[in-house]
């Protein structure tokens, strides 16, 4: 049967159909596909440190899975906080987080002047109808499991603690720490010293130091530089946040570990169903929403003795099971040595 095209005219329609359906196709993919959220997060510190690197990797993580564009501005001076948040703000950021701990009255002037935009912001107050919810490192179960380690790893029953600012985000990790130390050991003493900052590594390794000179064998590092000291030192350090056992593979015990992941998450699905609210999102970091955790013991499996890891374990099931509650204290812990 004669076709009414000639067969390099029927070639030239086939191409152009198949154009059209490629086209088609590649229209219905990037109907289908999900708008990113624009998110902007501002951080008054280098994203390397210890509890900024947590924000940080669980927004790069959404942004690695295609969920968001992300941006972000570190190392911004407290007096230039405010501007930064108004530029992220007229910029379409949908979700803007940081930190508003020294910046609280400037955050919050911000948030009311756009309402349309959702803040989720690091702070010691309480969230601020429509859209400043709130956060915080509620680590404080991991804490007293180190503590707990801590006291039992300990030869001089004396332990240090550094930190930057006793701020209620620190000082309760500190007093759930010092709790669980009393539990393994009732009479082990505790110095406790504040550097004033949020990241100077020789004020911090100075300080601990000074501790190791009074006889202080194992140290709560709060902050960065405190192991530095220890490993120098030949003694044992408990991290804080982030797990820096591969760093000093020799000095770190054990480690209180922040995840913000389920944070960050529960905050992009309010945001992208457009019912974000001035929400207290502290409870996504406790250890029943996978936010905190004991780091594996890793280098330190086989030498801590197994009656203590035992008590570890057991107290651990019971925070997990809800029969243990470990207690919130945001006062500042005092020295307890002599």
């Amino acid at each position: 049967m004669n076709s009414l095209f000639p067969s390099s005219a029927r070639r030239g329609l086939l191409k152009l159909a198949a154009a059209a359906g490629a086209l088609m196709l590649a229209g219905t993919v990037q109907a289908q596909a999900p708008e990113k959220v624009k998110v902007a997060a501002i951080y008054t510190v280098p994203v390397e440190q210890q509890w900024v690197s947590r924000i940080h990797k669980a927004l790069t993580a959404a942004r690695d899975r295609g969920e968001i564009d992300y941006a972000f501005s570190e190392n911004v001076t407290n007096a230039d906080y405010e501007r930064v948040m108004r530029q992220y703000a007229e910029q379409g950021n949908k979700l803007v987080v940081g930190e508003a701990f020294a910046v609280e009255a400037a955050a919050r002037k911000v948030a009311k002047d756009y309402p349309q935009t959702a803040f989720l912001m690091g702070s010691s107050g309480k969230p601020q109808q429509p859209n400043f919810a709130v956060f915080d490192n509620y680590i404080q179960e991991p804490a007293y499991l180190t503590g707990m380690i801590a006291a039992g790893m300990s030869q001089t029953g004396k332990i240090g603690l550094v930190g930057g600012y006793p701020i209620p985000e620190v000082n309760r990790l500190m007093q759930a720490f010092i709790e669980g130390a009393r539990e393994i050991n009732p009479k082990a003493e505790f110095t406790v010293t504040f550097i004033g900052s949020w990241f100077d590594p020789p004020k911090a390794k100075e300080a601990a130091f000074a501790m190791i000179d009074k006889g202080t064998d194992v140290l709560y590092a709060e902050r960065f530089g405190v192991s530095d000291a220890a490993k120098e030192r030949g003694k044992l350090a408990i991290g804080n946040v982030i797990d820096t056992q591969p760093q000093y593979p020799e000095t770190v015990v054990a480690s209180a570990l922040w995840s913000m992941e389920p944070t960050i998450d529960a905050a992009l699905k309010q945001v992208k169903a457009g019912a974000f609210k001035a929400d207290d999102y502290g409870q996504y970091s406790l250890m029943k929403h996978k936010g905190s955790s004991l780091a594996p013991l890793g280098t330190f499996a086989g030498k801590i003795p197994a009656d203590l890891i035992a008590k570890v374990e057991a107290k651990q099931k019971a925070i997990l099971d809800g029969s243990f509650s470990v207690k919130v204290n945001d006062k500042e812990p005092k020295s307890s040595a002599r």
